[in-house]
């Protein structure tokens, strides 16, 4: 419960259909610097809030303190990506880490049946397996963020948000319970950094890691200087300093060994093909399954690295970024936990660190984080 309408609206709903529900809220950083700084989950005055829920229910509450977990898992990581010239997706590494490993076994020591949580996804059981599917809301769909969801942890958690058709409807239901925060804004922001200046809690937790360095076109030609690669993203076109060229620049790769900041045209930023690493696998496409079936073959049903390495034939959709519309592609799983993603169209600023998504039409398959494309 992060104080916040949607789990807020979880509970309720939990409740009233019956079910012993223990509300949980997570003190992830500083909570006591944050309060009155709107936008920002887990600060002081959203324990507050997920608190009066849980009072206004009449449902048990406790706050966990995980500040040292969240600085190791998140922000250390957070911070380290952008560091190697990535660009991380802390929200990720969060439900990966501290929300559905940490708080997951929590619940599990309580006592729970299942951990459910206010994200915009579907949960649906198939052949005795769960599966995670996109949300009915597709403006709220949230199944990027999750993609790193194990299938023993989607086995335990529910999520009663994904079926509702808008966020009208999540308020509504807030409403009919009474609850205050019905009408609370959505947050915006990375918890930690409310404000959007995430350079400051780079030199913060890494005392005089930014190095100046170079801008150097493709061709080699030097452009100018930088005050450290973390302050450019892949794709980038404005506020490069580099101004009088001829054609438009975009930063198309960023070079943290030699402390560089690549630039060049907008065709540069096309990429056809790039590895992922970690990969987690939920699911193998539909086609794969109905040919193992048709081969009455069960385990292969259970295990998609099996299914997926059988056909690297099978046309899939990829996401590239959290609002990036989908693109086509086959997928060649590699050793050591990655695989080669092949676009069928290629695509422009495919960044290091950010996420690749895969899926079946509505159905997440898994996914990877992008390295160097």
């Amino acid at each position: 419960m992060s104080g916040g309408v949607d789990s807020s609206a979880v509970a309720a709903l939990l409740h009233s259909q019956g079910y012993e529900v223990i509300g949980i809220t997570l003190q992830l950083y500083d909570h006591g610097a944050m309060v009155n700084k709107k936008g920002a989950c887990c600060a002081g005055q959203d324990i507050h809030d997920a608190r009066r829920v849980a009072e206004t229910l009449g449902i048990a509450h406790y706050v966990l303190n995980y500040e040292n977990r969240f600085k190791e898992s998140v922000m250390d990581d957070f911070v380290d990506s952008y560091l190697a010239g990535e660009t991380p997706i802390p929200c990720v590494k969060c439900n990966q880490s501290v929300k559905f490993k940490d708080l997951l076994q929590t619940a599990r020591d309580l006592g729970a049946d299942c951990m459910a949580t206010g994200h915009y996804v579907q949960r649906k059981q198939l052949n005795g397996h769960a599966e995670m599917h996109k949300a009915a809301d597709p403006s709220r769909d949230q199944s990027y963020f999750l993609f790193a969801t194990t299938r023993e942890q989607l086995d335990f958690l529910r999520f009663p948000l994904g079926p509702l058709k808008s966020k009208e409807e999540t308020r509504a239901l807030a409403s009919r319970f009474g609850l205050q925060v019905a009408d609370k804004p959505d947050s915006q922001d990375i918890c930690f950094v409310p404000t959007g200046g995430y350079a400051k809690i780079i030199e913060k937790l890494r005392p005089g890691a930014l190095e100046p360095g170079e801008i150097v076109h493709i061709d080699g030609t030097m452009m100018g200087a930088h005050e450290g690669i973390i302050n450019y993203t892949v794709g980038q076109r404005k506020g490069l300093g580099i101004g009088g060229n001829e054609e438009p620049l975009f930063v198309v790769k960023l070079d943290a060994a030699k402390k560089q900041v690549i630039v060049g045209p907008k065709e540069a930023l096309l990429t056809k093909s790039f590895v992922i690493r970690d990969c987690n696998w939920l699911s193998a496409p539909s086609s794969c399954v109905a040919r193992s079936a048709s081969a009455g073959s069960r385990d292969n049903q259970r295990d998609p690295m099996q299914l997926l390495r059988s056909s690297q034939d099978d046309v899939v959709t990829v996401k590239l970024r959290s609002a990036h519309p989908g693109a086509a592609a086959t997928i060649a799983p590699l050793e050591a936990g990655r695989a080669l993603v092949t676009l069928h169209e290629p695509q422009g600023a495919v960044s290091p660190g950010q996420a690749c998504v895969i899926y079946d039409s509505e159905r997440l398959l898994g996914g990877g984080w992008i390295t160097n494309a």
